[in-house]
């Protein structure tokens, strides 16, 4: 029997995030950094519904959609909230909003209910909850009646970064608790591109036009038949890639083959913006909203000092204004600056105009044209089992810190190019070279000779720490046969 009263979050978790590099790579983007709260975009988006009630109404554990890469962070991140997801769905290439959602609503009425989804991006902040709640009950109540729902932003400036969404008539009448709700819900004109700044504020002065928040409600079937009746080649990829799924531990493996040949769409142009104004509505969303967008938006939402900056790490300012200072491994120090931006972390270091941060992208493309790791990288680098942070390189040598989880297990490989010197500095490592099985404890080291077969574990209940010293003719992370991996990546 299907649950005509569940509410389905979906979590969109693609994004690069690259206006606010350095802190966010291609590799370890935004919405796995703690920039808002404590916890990172990702988790308070998990989170966000924790304390939501709406009678008859339940919520299900979010179906996430990331990028292959990464995956491992994604499930990391969610074990950290002490909660599962329904289902972790990796695409093994991007292919934009409209195919993610898609194979979310798959997975949904797969499970035998035709619930409400709830599609958000994993990498924006709300910060009014009860406002946002508000918001939703009123987007449920009209996706229960077939509507496509999208949320506006009562914009609270012109503003050209964002879309706008023009709103038709008012139709709260229509809802069953209208009268005790305040967010409006109207019907959606029509969707508008990216204006220029005079556009923009005559939008916002008209009172008739909202930020494109990129959050959407509507029942998995209503999704799925609109798509299939504006995008069939999209939901005929889509489906053929879902039907050849592979399950691989907490992960839905997508056929890369397949799901290359999907066409890329915005759930906006595949779907919302084609379908008549009497199927589709727009919720005023008045919560604090912010996509995170570029170093500016993160101050626009930060708590910041009686001189109008907002600090993070060892910062350390004098006549200092409307700034946001950041650091993350030294001291970062500032004098006489207004409206500056700073931050700084392990291998580089940000300075922009405030007004003009969000054209770090055009740095960032800088430097992937001059082919620099930054762009993409840390200099700690994550993995399954934990991280590994480049300490000194040169032409025959490479030194590391090495950190590996309680009970993780790194792979069983073979180097052709390098030997490795490994020292424990914090816990006790069991060690696998060629035939021998040993640990080496604090204070201890030991060798592996250049072709020799070898794994490194944590048996232990803390993080181990170790130095690694690599020598060799080459250093590159290609170098490495894999044998055996409990985290199903492939030989290189």
């Amino acid at each position: 029997m299907k649950n005509n009263h569940l509410i389905q979050t979906v979590i969109l978790c693609g994004g690069a995030g690259t206006r606010l590099w350095p802190a966010s790579r291609k590799y370890y983007p935004k919405q796995f950094l703690p920039l808002v709260t404590e916890r990172t975009l990702l988790q308070d988006t998990a989170a966000r519904l924790d304390d939501f009630t709406m009678d008859s109404w339940r919520i299900a554990e979010p179906i996430i959609v990331c990028n292959e890469e990464h995956r491992f962070l994604v499930a990391e991140q969610i074990r950290q909230l002490d909660r599962n997801a329904a289902r972790i769905m990796l695409e093994p290439v991007g292919r934009n909003t409209a195919p993610a959602l898609t194979l979310a609503a798959l997975a949904a009425v797969e499970q035998g209910d035709d619930p409400v989804l709830l599609v958000m991006p994993a990498d924006h902040a709300i910060q009014d909850s009860a406002a946002f709640f508000g918001a939703v009950r009123a987007g449920t109540e009209m996706a229960a009646k077939d509507y496509l729902v999208t949320f506006g932003v009562v914009p609270g400036r012109p503003e050209t970064g964002y879309g706008y969404l023009l709103a038709g008539e008012n139709i709260t009448a229509e809802r069953a608790q209208a009268a005790e709700a305040s967010p409006a819900v109207c019907r959606l004109e029509r969707f508008v591109e990216k204006p220029d700044m005079e556009t923009a504020t005559e939008y916002v002065q008209s009172g008739n036009y909202l930020w494109n928040s990129g959050i959407f409600m509507m029942r998995a079937s209503v999704w799925l038949e609109k798509l299939n009746q504006f995008r069939p080649d999209i939901m005929a990829s889509c489906q053929q890639a879902f039907d050849s799924q592979l399950s691989d531990g907490d992960f839905s493996r997508l056929d890369s083959a397949i799901f290359s040949e999907c066409p890329s769409d915005s759930i906006d142009y595949a779907v919302m913006e084609k379908v008549a104004s009497e199927s589709s509505c727009v919720v005023a969303l008045d919560a604090e909203w912010s996509d995170v967008g570029a170093w500016r938006a993160l101050w626009d939402i930060s708590k910041r000092d009686e001189d109008g900056n907002v600090t993070r790490g060892d910062v350390c300012s004098h006549a200092t204004r409307n700034s946001l200072l950041f650091s993350e491994s030294r001291l970062v120090t500032a004098v006489g600056l207004d409206n500056i931006v700073v931050v700084e972390t392990a291998d580089a270091v940000l300075v922009a105009d405030k007004d003009q941060a969000q054209d770090v992208k055009l740095i960032v493309n800088q430097l992937i044209d001059g082919d620099r790791a930054e762009p993409s990288f840390h200099r700690r680098i994550h993995r399954p089992w934990g991280t590994y942070e480049n300490v000194d390189v040169s032409e025959r040598f490479q030194v590391k810190r090495i950190v590996v989880n309680p009970g993780a297990t790194l792979s069983l490989q073979m180097h052709h190019h390098r030997a490795e010197h490994w020292i424990v500095v914090t816990g006790t490592a069991k060690v696998t070279c060629g035939d021998k099985v040993f640990l080496v404890t604090e204070n201890q080291s030991t060798y592996i000779s250049v072709g020799e077969k070898h794994r490194l574990e944590n048996p232990g209940m803390v993080p181990l720490e170790l130095i690694e010293v690599q020598c060799g003719s080459y250093l590159g992370e290609d170098d490495i046969v894999r044998y055996d991996d409990n985290y199903g990546r492939a030989d290189t």
